[in-house]
């Protein structure tokens, strides 16, 4: 058994208005786009109000190059990582020098060495710290990025793994793609960091709680001849962003159906699941849900208040919807389940559960803590990272 123990999450200091983007995107493309305002509306259709961005209205106005756009990516992608790190695990009672293993997850920039290797060295990590950065996933890789730490977890009950989402999908945007799937981008995409701390059933538990969330099981579904729904084509100035209008449709046809199939698998319905953590991909796809689901708009609140205040922030949103659930109250028992789709075309479903503490001696005594006169300072003497 393996269980999510805290998220802490990060975002870009600048914060846009969907109203001033939607005036800034007027300005740039009433000239090339042929009745501009048709797109508009998109705007207000999107129930965003508010995004971060790691750069300010400016600097969107100016042309930049691939390589540009990158070095902005790797350094705020450090930053942005560090801070969801350190916030992650002041909630759980451990040191970032306890952490296993290290989980990385974005699509919105490269980086080799990978970014996870530049947070051990931020970080000043465990030097024999497992690190598998997955790359590719786009929206859907919170909920495969999770499973991966949760499996990892299972496999090795006594270890502490982080899962860490970056993605700055602001520093994507061209300013000289006309297409409408460039627009609908821009309407939607926004910047952010999560870090989701996972523990094996051996980890003993410091930080006590009536409920722990715990991984029930997951499924992937990829569907065939989808390649061209959603993802990049690389160009010369930067990532072109490939979106299909179908999305919503293809949550009703094929996505509903399999859901409702793995639910039945594990003998529930739709009905039996309490707490729906979904990737808000936009207000169409929410409204998707809802049909597919037979539930009503309130069972996607969390969802929608997260697309309303961030926006969609690709593989990171549905981590931000996973830290305001977590934040309500549960009973023992109550299930939940996470769904993203993603480039490829595909679905992710990852179905957890509430339950009880077990024993109030698993929590560990604060003489287990790490300190200057622990074993830890035997094993790590350049320990130099403290929480704050």
């Amino acid at each position: 058994m393996s269980r999510i123990v805290a998220v802490g999450t990060a975002v870009p200091p600048h914060i846009l208005k969907q109203s001033d983007v939607k005036s800034y995107v007027e300005h740039t493309f009433s000239d090339s786009v042929e009745r501009i305002d048709r797109y508009l509306s998109i705007f207000e259709n999107t129930a965003i109000q508010q995004r971060r961005m790691s750069q300010p209205l400016e600097w969107f106005q100016e042309d930049h190059t691939f390589a540009e756009r990158n070095q902005i990516y790797i350094e705020m992608a450090c930053q942005l990582g560090e801070e969801a790190i350190l916030r992650c695990l002041a909630q759980s009672g451990y040191h970032i020098r306890e952490i296993d293993h290290l989980v990385f997850v974005s699509t919105t920039g490269l980086a080799t060495p990978s970014i996870d290797a530049h947070l051990v060295h931020r970080l000043n990590m465990n030097p024999h710290i497992k690190r598998t950065p997955i790359w590719g996933l786009g929206c859907a890789g919170g909920v495969v990025g999770l499973t991966r730490a949760l499996e990892f977890a299972r496999a090795c009950p006594d270890e502490k793994i982080l899962l860490v989402a970056v993605e700055l999908c602001g520093l994507t945007f061209r300013k000289n793609d006309r297409s409408k799937s460039n627009i609908v981008a821009t309407s939607l995409f926004a910047d952010g960091a999560a870090a989701v701390l996972v523990t094996g059933s051996e980890v003993p538990i410091r930080v006590p709680q009536d409920t722990y969330l715990h991984y029930h099981s997951s499924q992937s579904r990829v569907f065939p001849d989808s390649l061209d729904v959603m993802g990049w084509d690389i160009e010369d100035d930067g990532l072109k962003v490939v979106f299909s209008k179908e999305i919503p449709t293809l949550v009703k046809k094929e996505v509903g159906p399999v859901l409702r199939s793995y639910l039945q698998n594990h003998g529930l319905s739709c009905d039996d699941v309490q707490r729906w953590i979904a990737h808000p991909g936009g207000k169409k796809v929410l409204q998707a849900y809802e049909e597919i689901t037979g539930l009503p708009a309130e069972s996607f609140a969390s969802a929608s208040e997260i697309l309303s205040d961030f926006g969609n922030m690709s593989s990171v949103t549905v981590l931000f919807v996973l830290q305001r659930e977590m934040q309500n109250q549960h009973q023992s028992q109550e299930k939940g389940i996470l769904l993203a789709m993603g480039p490829g075309f595909s679905a992710e479903f990852l179905l957890v559960e509430w339950l009880p503490v077990q024993q109030e001696s698993q929590l560990a005594q604060p003489d287990h803590v790490p300190n200057r006169n622990s074993q830890y300072q035997r094993h790590f003497p350049d320990w130099e990272v403290e929480l704050t």
